[in-house]
């Protein structure tokens, strides 16, 4: 499937729609933000800094005034954050029909979050499990409901550590991020064989932006790495958000997109272009890895879903 032409003016309307997308109120999510609600959806705006997202829906809430949004505050990378985030949309809505996990930290020094994980697998991967499972009643009541993991194209380069999930026996911050967005697509792969064999309407989409300009590259990563892709990298070969975050409202919005699909930019070498259907790495559809990662989330965090575990 090749969508060589798609724009966001193609998504269909989304009147009625409820979408929660993390990391709105920046770059990627802030992007994919504006263009549901241009669309007509309701999104909520989940953001670590609540004063951001107050500002985030003021900006863009004078270029759209007919914008249906709130902002929620979540630290993705603490877990009792989760949880209140998910108890509190719980009793606001009777349903979700998109969650777009989309936020992310990139490359920074090592870090633990408050329960001890790695900073960078904690909010990219574990964060995301845990609400997407605290959320899933509220996405099967949702209307042609989606759950969109948003990864990246250095999935490629990444391997699961389940021996050393915290970088305590050593610790490379790129090396780690490329753990956590490998953990993006396995657990996307591996909630699409769940899902599935429950017989659930809800879909596992998979994104991922290509070489996009945000502050992830500039914002948590350590010296190095935001010399060479905050400084170097984005004005010479990045796409403005806009841009970047076509893969992923494509796969949040096309009626054709299914579960199971990986969304990404068609040019070369996946860097930029339209969306279209592109090649997850074969380790990251292995189904004993989708298996043991999704035990070894389930522990980290004490959210279980409650699906069958598959073999194939």
């Amino acid at each position: 499937m090749k969508q060589q032409h798609w724009t966001a003016e193609e998504i269909p309307d989304q009147s009625a729609r409820v979408f929660v997308v993390t990391g709105a109120n920046s770059g990627l999510g802030l992007a994919t933000t504006r263009a549901l609600a241009r669309r007509g959806g309701h999104v909520v705006l989940a953001v670590r800094d609540a004063a951001k997202g107050r500002r985030a829906v003021a900006d863009l809430t004078a270029e759209l005034p007919a914008a249906s949004l709130e902002a929620r505050t979540v630290d993705l990378a603490d877990l009792a954050s989760v949880h209140a985030f998910a108890d509190g949309l719980r009793a606001d809505h009777q349903r979700v029909d998109v969650l777009v996990n989309n936020a992310g930290v990139m490359a920074p020094p090592r870090t633990l979050s408050p329960q001890g994980h790695e900073v960078q697998f904690a909010c990219n991967h574990l964060g995301h499990f845990a609400l997407t499972g605290l959320l899933l009643d509220l996405l099967g009541a949702g209307t042609d409901p989606r759950v969109v993991t948003v990864s990246s194209i250095n999935h490629h380069k990444g391997h699961l550590r389940f021996d050393d999930l915290t970088g305590e026996r050593g610790y490379a911050p790129m090396a780690f991020y490329n753990q956590s967005k490998f953990a993006n697509a396995v657990f996307g792969q591996e909630l699409h064989r769940r899902l599935t064999a429950a017989a659930s309407p809800v879909r596992s989409v998979l994104a991922h932006p290509g070489y996009t300009a945000t502050n992830l590259q500039t914002r948590s990563a350590v010296r190095l790495w935001r010399v060479l892709l905050g400084g170097i990298g984005n004005p010479l070969l990045a796409q403005r958000p806009e841009r970047g975050a076509l893969p992923q409202l494509y796969a949040a919005t096309a009626p054709e997109a299914m579960g199971g699909q990986f969304i990404g930019p068609a040019g070369p070498a996946e860097l930029r272009g339209a969306p279209t259907t592109v090649t997850p790495s074969a380790a990251s559809l292995d189904p004993e890895t989708g298996r043991r990662l999704w035990e070894r989330s389930e522990e980290l965090t004490d959210v279980r879903y409650g699906l069958p575990a598959t073999t194939g």
